[in-house]
C-alpha cells in the first residue's frame, strides 16, 4: 500500500498569512437576500449565518484549537498513496486496548477531542482503570490535514482498508474501532477487511435500510415506522448536501473553495444549532485552512460510485443511540451485521454525540468493549 512507510510527527502551525486572507474575505462577504418568514425551510437563515460570522470576525480563536491539538501527539503517514493524518494518544494504563475512532461530515478530528481524557486515562475521569484505551484518531483521506485526495476512489470500504494498514504500522495486533456519522460507515468496514485483529466495532448509526421487499414491514413496532417516517422527513428536507456531493462535488467546490461563508453555510445544513457555535467554526475553520471543502465533498461522489457489494459483518458490533438522530432499525440493523451484541437507546444528544454527549459515548463505549477485550 505505497513504498513510503513512515511515520512522522505532525505540528498544526498554520501561517499568519491565511487567518489574515480568511479575516479579509469575511469583512467582505456579499449577502444574499432572503424571504421573510422563510426559516430553515429554505435552508441556512440570513440571521444565523450573520451571527455565526460576526462570532468568527470578533471573537473566535482559531490558535486556542491549533494549541489544543498540538498538546496531543499528532503524525503523518503516506497509505495507498494518500497523506494520513493522524492523532496518537496512548494510556498509561497496561492493557490498554488500541482503538481508533473515524469522524464523519461536517466534522472532523474536532469531533473526537472531549473523549480523548476519559477513554485514555479512566483513572482520572471517575473510570475504572481497566477499561483504557490507546486511541487512534486519523482525518479521513481528504479531510483536514489529510489533505486533498490525490485520486478518486476513497469511499468509506478503501477507508477501512487504509485504517487496518494504519493500525498494523502502529504496531497494534488487537484493537476496536468506533464511528459516527461517515465513521459509522468506515468502522464496520473495518470489522470486514481486517476481522483477525479487529475485536470488535461501536457505532452510533447503523444505516441499514428498507431493500424494497415489502415482508420486511411485517411486524414492524409503531416505534420502527416512526423511525422510518423521521429517515423519510430527512431525505425530503435536509439531503441537498448529500444530493449534490453525491452527484456533482465539483460543482460545490468553487463555493468551498473561494468563500468560507460558503463553507460555513453548507456545513451548517447539519450542524443547526444542534451544537456550540465554538464546535461549528473549529470544524468550519479546518476545512478552510486545509483546503479539503472540496475534497471531502467528493468523498461522497466515491461512497455512491465506487462501494463495493458487501457482505453481513460478523465482528462483535454494539449500537450506542441518541433520540435527537437517526435512530437506527434493529430488523435492518440484524440483516447487514449478524453479531451484534450490544444495543442501547439513550434519551438525550444527538448526531454529533461525541460533542453533544460525550459522557455518554464514553459510557457506551466502555461498556461494549468489556465484552470483547
Amino acid at each position: 500500500m505505497g513504498h513510503d512507510s513512515a511515520v512522522r510527527p505532525f505540528t498544526v502551525n498554520v501561517p499568519q498569512a491565511d487567518l489574515d486572507d480568511l479575516l479579509e474575505r469575511l469583512a467582505r462577504i456579499r449577502w444574499p437576500d432572503e424571504w421573510s418568514g422563510g426559516g430553515w425551510e429554505y435552508g441556512v437563515p440570513l440571521d444565523y449565518a450573520k451571527n455565526l460570522v460576526d462570532i468568527w470576525r470578533t471573537s473566535y480563536d482559531w490558535r486556542a484549537l491549533e494549541a489544543r491539538l498540538n498538546g496531543y501527539p499528532q503524525f503523518t503517514t503516506t497509505i495507498d498513496g494518500q497523506r494520513i493524518h493522524f492523532l496518537h494518544v496512548r494510556s498509561a494504563e497496561p492493557g490498554a486496548l488500541p482503538l481508533v475512532l473515524t469522524h464523519g461530515w461536517p466534522m472532523s478530528i474536532v469531533e473526537y477531542l472531549d473523549v480523548i481524557g476519559p477513554l485514555t486515562d479512566p483513572r482520572a475521569h471517575g473510570g475504572d482503570p481497566a477499561d483504557a484505551f490507546d486511541v487512534v484518531i486519523p482525518s479521513r483521506p481528504g479531510y483536514g490535514f489529510s489533505g486533498p485526495t490525490a485520486g478518486p476512489g476513497w469511499n468509506t470500504y478503501r477507508t477501512a482498508l487504509a485504517w487496518a494498514e494504519l493500525m498494523h504500522r502502529l504496531g497494534y495486533p488487537r484493537y476496536g474501532a468506533h464511528g459516527n456519522d461517515g465513521g459509522s460507515l468506515t468502522s464496520p468496514h473495518l470489522g470486514r477487511v481486517d476481522p483477525e485483529h479487529v475485536v470488535g466495532v461501536h457505532v452510533t448509526q447503523i444505516f441499514s435500510f428498507p431493500s424494497g421487499d415489502p415482508a420486511e414491514f411485517d411486524g414492524l413496532t409503531e416505534d420502527d415506522h416512526a423511525r422510518l417516517r423521521f429517515l423519510q422527513s430527512f431525505e425530503q428536507n435536509m439531503m441537498a448536501y448529500n444530493t449534490l456531493q453525491s452527484s456533482q462535488p465539483q460543482t460545490i467546490a468553487f463555493a468551498l473553495h473561494d468563500s468560507p461563508v460558503a463553507q460555513l453555510a453548507w456545513s451548517s445544513q447539519l450542524f443547526r444549532d444542534e451544537v456550540p457555535a465554538r464546535y461549528i467554526l473549529d470544524n468550519v475553520t479546518l476545512y478552510w485552512l486545509t483546503r479539503t471543502g472540496a475534497s471531502a465533498a467528493r468523498s461522497y461522489w466515491d461512497e455512491a460510485h465506487t462501494l463495493p457489494a458487501l457482505e453481513p459483518t460478523t465482528v462483535p458490533l454494539g449500537v450506542a443511540v441518541f433520540p435527537n438522530d437517526f435512530r437506527s432499525i434493529r430488523r435492518f440493523a440484524e440483516r447487514d451485521h449478524k453479531n451484534i451484541i450490544s444495543w442501547t437507546e439513550y434519551d438525550r444528544g444527538g448526531h454529533f454525540a461525541p460533542a453533544e454527549v460525550p459522557d455518554l459515548v464514553v459510557e457506551d463505549i466502555r461498556a461494549f468493549f468489556r465484552m470483547v477485550r
